[in-house]
């Protein structure tokens, strides 16, 4: 019989936070006894090699029966009741990520490695067809998207073969390696309609002509991941840092010396750079970062990640010598959404929660924020009265600001039209690894 997938996230580390300004102070965070881990691991085992932890069988598209055990430490599929396929999917969403494994896959059967699975929209299948006539390595989507014909000739039968998805891009960019033989390089045409921005990864068990016995084998499943972005405009490296493509228009706001910010508040303590991650440090008394500089249309990207009861935002626009950035010009969000009222014993407002324009606009997105320890992206755009806001490759809102009636702050006819960009600090109470509570990388800024 089937062996049901426990609910509990295989990985879940600590981090987010809440913005708030000096003059709009957040409720202080209450003492925990629990420590909080500071650094991610640069590889996630999404499988434990023993039980199904972390894995579910619906949420995605192609929910099904397909039997799912653990086997010989190996997660093993097979038909279900009337030769059934189905998929079982991480229970976390993934957007962009390098992902490492193992199959050995029963002649004749028919699997595949699906990016991007969420019941709204499409996503994409690695094919691991393997019957006369299948394919190794070819892209499906309801449709042949790239076929590979010659793929199945590197596939070894009866023996494990070791597999690498790379999934990059907002339009996605799918590689795939069999023992480190790059069979698949595709990319999805851009602007494409149709795909979900996020979403599960799963491996398959077609069903339909598959013997009872016969089965798709996986282990050694971990993954590494990467930014959002967008191929066009940035190379990635495996570390996870981008690079601005020439003619981008990108340049980056984040060097060794932070010389493109000065510090603001207190004694002008609490950030560290070493030239790629920005650190928000629990000692010091700065408010906040801002650059040295004056932006008034541009689009903003960067990388955030923070622990829990952290109090981080983004200040646009803001004008310089007010002590509140966040209604000088206006805030977006970075909070643990995860934690922060039953930590605080307090009750959030909706345009409290990370992606919302403070005072003003609720993020309205549930579940687009990455569980804590994760990397989540950002990319915001300012433009004359307009700002939108991205999370993780899903637009949040779109708004223009001279129709918003703030619930809190004054008229955004009344701030300022350009200002500073800035990056909050408001260090946690309670204990933790560590000397920092947030970090802030890839943050890169092109004027319109």
């Amino acid at each position: 019989m089937q062996r049901p997938a426990p609910t509990a996230v295989l990985l879940v580390l600590s981090s987010a936070g809440l913005a708030c300004t000096p003059g709009a102070q957040a409720p202080a965070a209450a003492p925990r006894p629990a420590r909080e881990t500071a650094e991610p691991p640069a590889w996630i085992d999404l499988f434990d090699g023993r039980t199904l932890a972390g894995w579910v069988t619906s949420g995605g598209r192609y929910d099904g029966l397909a039997v799912w055990t653990v086997e010989d430490g190996a997660i093993t599929g097979r038909v279900g009741p009337g030769k059934a396929g189905g998929l079982l999917y991480t229970e976390q969403r993934w957007h962009s990520f390098d992902l490492e494994f193992e199959t050995r896959i029963d002649w004749p059967f028919d699997s595949g490695i699906f990016v991007r699975m969420a019941p709204e929209a499409k996503g994409a299948q690695i094919t691991l067809d393997w019957r006369p006539g299948g394919e190794i390595g070819g892209v499906y989507s309801e449709g042949w998207l790239e076929e590979n014909p010659e793929g199945a000739q590197h596939f070894l039968k009866d023996a494990w073969n070791r597999g690498r998805v790379r999934c990059t891009g907002r339009d996605f960019h799918l590689e795939f390696w069999l023992d480190d033989r790059k069979l698949t390089d595709y990319q999805l045409p851009f602007g494409e309609p149709g795909y979900v921005a996020t979403g599960r990864i799963g491996v398959q068990v077609h069903g339909g002509l598959e013997p009872d016995e016969f089965a798709a084998r996986f282990r050694g499943l971990r993954l590494r991941e990467l930014p959002v972005f967008d191929t066009r405009e940035f190379t990635c490296d495996d570390g996870g840092f981008l690079t601005p493509r020439e003619g981008s228009g990108f340049e980056p706001l984040l060097d060794e010396g932070l010389t493109r910010f000065e510090a603001h508040g207190g004694d002008g303590r609490g950030f560290a750079c070493d030239g790629r991650v920005l650190r928000a440090l629990v000692a010091g008394g700065a408010h906040h970062l801002a650059t040295r500089e004056d932006f008034t249309d541009f689009v903003l990207r960067m990388d955030f990640r923070v622990l829990r009861r952290a109090n981080s935002g983004v200040f646009l626009r803001a004008r310089r010598g007010d002590a509140n950035p966040a209604f000088s010009g206006c805030e977006i969000q970075i909070l643990d959404d995860f934690h922060w009222e039953e930590d605080t014993g307090s009750k959030l407002k909706e345009w409290q929660f990370t992606g919302s324009l403070y005072g003003a606009v609720p993020a309205g997105h549930p579940g687009t924020l990455y569980p804590l320890g994760r990397w989540n992206s950002y990319e915001i755009r300012c433009q004359g009265t307009r700002i939108r806001c991205e999370l993780n490759g899903v637009e949040l809102w779109d708004v223009d600001t001279a129709k918003l009636d703030p619930e809190q702050g004054e008229a955004f006819a009344r701030r300022a039209k350009s200002g500073f960009v800035g990056l909050q600090r408001h260090a946690p109470a309670g204990a933790m690894d560590g000397d920092a509570y947030a970090w802030f990388r890839n943050v890169f800024v092109k004027r319109l």
